[in-house]
Parts: structure tokens; C-alpha cells; sequence
């Protein structure tokens, strides 16, 4: 049977929730874990279909076949992936920011804002950033941390007492668009170039029906969501609002771009995009 990786975030229930519901039946054996560990799993080949970090498909695009019209993209702010600071991005040079492990995609643009955008060089040191672990941190002497997934919602909602208050706070996805006009992609569905195309084909027709029922149902969705993570039901449902789960023309420009930034600063071998072919 297939195995198909989802991440936990709430940010895939409107792609798993029908699956979830039994309203759309896969058939494919799902394997859940944070980004890394699927990005992890997949490079290993240990699994055959997964979303994944954008990032992790430029870095081995020669291993995958990218899922068509499925992803996880904002065009401006995204709310879920963002940089709280106590100084602005700006001063942060030599300072330690602590940098999420379950993200290649959130890192890596990270980098190139503070090289391009806030012109500053700060230290980057890894750490956790899960909804479970978001107090961690709250003792340690840091600056400023990059904060991905629920925790980063629940950070932004003001609904975690537990870490330090920051002054300053940047949505990376808002900040991307600022800087060069264009919408993100921050994660893609791909499969193994080896798994059998009619199986994977038959598993990708499966996700975008349960992505339709999702982006239908987006209230339901978003009650599930508040109650996994205590964000309010309104704010959930304007995060998931937010999103886009396609993989239009300009959303492929701005991971093109994003890929070209990348392979310039030798950070990716390659970024060129190879898709599933048609039955």
C-alpha cells in the first residue's frame, strides 16, 4: 500500500479533514509527522507520497515529482510562521535567533530576509518550536525566534502566557510579499519519481477532492481547529481563510523565485520543477 505523509498542523485539515471524516476514501496508509520528519522519511525513501517542505524538494528535485495544483501558499501574511524579536530585525546582527528544526522552508527564508531585507547577520541557534514545547525557551537568553505552525497562531492570538513578550513581531509570509511582490509556497505534495504513477495519480485525485470538501467546509474545519490548539474559532477561520492550497501560475512564479534565490546563494543544487505526469 501507499504511505502518505501528513504534517499535524492545522494548516492541513482542509486537505486531510474529509479524509479524516471518511468522506474521501484514500488508498494509501497516512504517517503523520512535523515537516522534518517527513522531509526526513522522504529523503530516505521511506516514504512514497508526503507534503513537504518547499525546500526539501529543491534540494533533491531530481528524487521527486511535485503533486500539480497542491500546496500550502499565502499571497501576504500567513500567521503561522513568524520572527518575534525583542530589538527590530534590523539590530540583530551577533545576536542569537532561535530558529525552528521542524522547517527548512521557514529557515531558509528567514536567511535570505535578514540578508536582503533587514540587512543584519544575527546567530542563528536551532530549536523547538511545537505547540507542546512553546515555553521551552522562556528562561533562556535569546533575542529573538522563529516560530512556526500552531504555536506561532496561538503566539500571534496572544494566547500563550508561558514565553517572554516581544516587542516586535514579522510575518514572514507578509514580509516576502513586501519584498518582492510575489505569493509564497511554503510546502508542496510530492512523490517518489520510483512509487507507480497510477497509484500516485489515484492518491493525488483523492487529496484534491478532500482539499474541495475542506476549502467547503472551512467552518467545521475551523472549529476542529480552536479546539486542538485554543485559538479562538474566528481566528481559525481566518487563518485557514487566508491560505491557499493550489499551485496556480503565480504561486509557481514566487517558488520559482524563491528556488532561484537559493540555488544563487548555493543553498540548493537545483530548482527546477518536475511534476506527476498525466495518465
Amino acid at each position: 500500500m501507499i504511505t502518505l505523509g501528513r504534517i499535524p498542523y492545522i494548516n492541513c485539515y482542509p486537505v486531510y479533514g474529509a479524509v479524516d471524516r471518511g468522506v474521501v476514501e484514500l488508498d494509501a496508509e497516512l504517517v503523520t509527522g512535523v515537516p522534518s520528519d517527513l522531509n526526513s522519511r522522504m529523503a530516505a525513501g521511506e516514504l512514497d507520497i508526503s507534503v513537504v517542505s518547499a525546500v526539501e524538494y529543491a534540494r533533491d528535485s531530481g528524487r521527486y515529482l511535485l503533486l500539480p495544483d497542491l500546496a500550502i501558499s499565502c499571497d501576504g501574511p500567513v500567521q503561522s510562521v513568524a520572527l518575534y524579536s525583542k530589538l527590530p530585525a534590523a539590530e540583530l546582527t551577533g545576536r542569537d535567533v532561535l530558529v525552528s528544526r521542524s522547517s527548512m522552508t521557514s529557515v531558509a527564508l528567514l536567511e535570505l530576509l535578514f540578508e536582503n531585507v533587514w540587512h543584519a547577520k544575527p546567530r542563528f541557534v536551532p530549536g523547538d518550536a511545537e505547540l507542546s514545547d512553546v515555553g521551552r525557551f522562556a528562561g533562556e537568553e535569546h533575542v529573538a525566534r522563529l516560530v512556526i505552525g500552531d504555536a506561532a497562531l496561538l503566539l500571534n492570538s496572544g494566547g500563550d502566557d508561558r514565553v517572554p513578550r516581544y516587542e516586535h513581531a514579522y510575518d514572514l509570509g507578509d514580509a516576502w510579499k513586501r519584498w518582492t511582490g510575489q505569493p509564497f509556497v511554503f510546502a508542496v505534495w510530492v512523490a517518489q519519481r520510483t512509487t507507480p504513477v497510477k497509484q500516485a495519480l489515484a492518491v493525488h485525485a483523492g487529496l484534491m477532492a478532500a482539499r474541495d470538501w475542506g476549502l467547503a467546509n472551512l467552518p467545521i474545519l475551523a472549529a476542529q481547529a480552536a479546539d486542538a490548539t485554543g485559538v479562538p474559532t474566528k481566528r481559525c477561520l481566518d487563518y485557514l481563510s487566508g491560505l491557499d492550497y493550489g499551485l496556480s501560475y503565480p504561486h509557481l512564479a514566487g517558488l520559482t523565485e524563491f528556488f532561484r534565490r537559493l540555488v544563487d546563494k548555493g543553498r540548493v543544487p537545483n530548482g527546477t520543477l518536475t511534476f506527476l505526469p498525466a495518465a
